[in-house]
């Protein structure tokens, strides 16, 4: 996307404010000389996340602290320029790119744990620290924070807060939003708003945290967040089965299910991802597999035990290819390592990767599956599907080569099918990445006119110049 593409989004009718001679020397009495930044590189660096749109930022501020966030924003209100907020760029909708120029704001040097209280169980951190880094920090201390995106070690709480990210283990415990009971918020005015807080029940006025998580840095930028911690499961399991068809793995969801199981993750994969597994690990386990299901239990050490054996005997009635059990930590790493393979072996085809985190009804898994194929033959690309079995968020991943004639607009038309066919099944069209950029096309057709006016109208509360964020969806 170029700068005179983006210029044409339009904020409320016209364009962002240019960053001229006088907007310039006041940005840098507002920000410290360090933290600001215009050579080339930086901004390319900052131009986009990792879905295929960039646009090159103006300058970045490099904040360290809140009072830099607050003391930009108060300037990008005075001159009209825009901001993007960005955190660690793992993003795959285009979410922080910066359509409009403006300023990029990285919050990546925000990086402080500033607490982890056992007895009140929760953190305070910075929207800069890595969820990994985050994750064994609290594992040191026996307690447990389970949001676990595929990208953890190198994505950022900020951006998982924007996105209200899930993972494998939201089936079981949730995702971003019922882990973050207060945050600190630079509102586009740089006025600050503190909401929620560290207690586990609040019941003070509206729930204003949850209206930030998910926002995608449109309505706020956030500096610090109380994040909720669970004590840590001593013990996990895992089984993992191949099956000759998709069908059979879908009874096994069931049979799961229906036996009372609610496993901490229960995955899926189809042939087309075990394929390129194959190729990738160069692993024969997986041979005469159309379907992969991964399940993980934690607990009580004796209950996970005797439950994972339970499990075992379930799955055997379904006739699988090659089941594999695992016990203790060490052991389940071990065969979640094929599990996150999954989309590297598939960028590894040479093909790029339309990554579309869809949700449907549980019921639907199959149709889902079945419908995949469908697009395959109607529009010609490959689609392989994997993810979250267990609450219907699976990645359809249509596999395009970009340098065939006509690639990009039929791609299109494949996921507007997909979209359309979701949306037809009481579905959602983005389960943990958000809209950003890359489902703009389709927020009409998944939101109504009301629903998208109250939107509107939350932004235009606290953003009423359009600063924070422009050209996502809600313009």
């Amino acid at each position: 996307m170029s700068r005179g593409q983006a210029n044409r989004v339009g904020l409320r009718g016209g364009k962002w404010a240019s960053l001229n001679a006088g907007a310039l020397s006041a940005l840098r009495r507002a920000v410290p000389g360090d933290e600001l930044v215009f050579d080339l590189e930086t901004r390319r660096l900052h131009s986009g996340d990792k879905w295929f749109a960039s646009s090159l930022p103006d300058g970045v501020v490099l904040a360290r602290s809140q009072k830099t966030v607050s003391n930009l924003m108060r300037w990008a209100a005075r001159y009209g320029i825009a901001v993007t907020p960005r955190g660690a760029g793992y993003g795959y909708v285009g979410g922080c790119v910066p359509v409009a120029g403006g300023i990029v704001v990285s919050l990546a040097g925000m990086n402080r744990i500033k607490e982890i209280h056992s007895r009140d169980f929760v953190a305070v951190v910075e929207p800069g620290v890595i969820t990994k880094q985050l994750q064994d920090a609290v594992i040191a201390k026996g307690l447990f924070f389970p949001p676990d995106p595929a990208s953890r070690a190198d994505c950022s709480i900020g951006g998982n807060i924007a996105t209200n990210a899930g993972g494998p283990s939201c089936l079981k415990y949730g995702v971003t939003r019922d882990y973050v009971l207060g945050l600190e918020v630079v509102l586009a005015d740089g006025s600050v708003a503190k909401v929620g807080g560290r207690t586990h029940k609040n019941k003070t006025g509206f729930d204003l945290t949850r209206l930030f998580v998910g926002s995608e840095g449109i309505l706020g930028i956030v500096t610090e967040a109380i994040l909720k911690l669970l004590p840590r499961p001593p013990y996990r399991a895992c089984l993992s089965a191949g099956f000759a068809h998709t069908a059979e793995a879908a009874r096994g969801i069931e049979a799961i299910f229906g036996a009372g199981y609610l496993p901490s993750a229960l995955e899926v994969a189809d042939g087309l991802t075990l394929e390129a597994a194959r190729k990738w690990t160069g692993s024969k386990l997986l041979d005469g597999c159309q379907a992969h299901l991964l399940v993980e239990l934690d607990g009580q050490k004796t209950s996970v035990q005797r439950e994972i054996r339970e499990l075992v005997q379930l799955v055997k009635t379904l006739g699988p290819v090659f089941l594999r059990k695992a016990m203790g930590s060490e052991d389940c790493e071990s065969l979640w390592k094929l599990r996150r393979e999954f989309s590297y072996a598939l960028r590894d085809t040479g093909l790029t990767k339309l990554n579309e985190d869809v949700v449907v009804p549980r019921g639907r898994l199959v149709d889902l599956f079945n419908f995949a194929g469908l697009l395959q033959r109607r529009h010609g690309f490959p689609v392989a599907c994997f993810g979250h079995a267990g609450d219907g968020n699976i990645h359809v991943n249509v596999m395009v080569d970009m340098n065939q004639p006509g690639a990009r607009e039929r791609s299109e038309a494949a996921l507007d099918d997909l979209f359309k066919q979701v949306l037809k099944w009481e579905g959602a069209i983005t389960g943990e990445h958000g809209i950003g950029l890359a489902k703009k096309r389709w927020w009409p057709q998944a939101a109504s006119p009301v629903v998208r006016r109250i939107h509107k109208s939350i932004k235009d509360a606290l953003d009423p110049s359009g600063i924070l964020n422009p050209g996502k969806f809600v313009e």
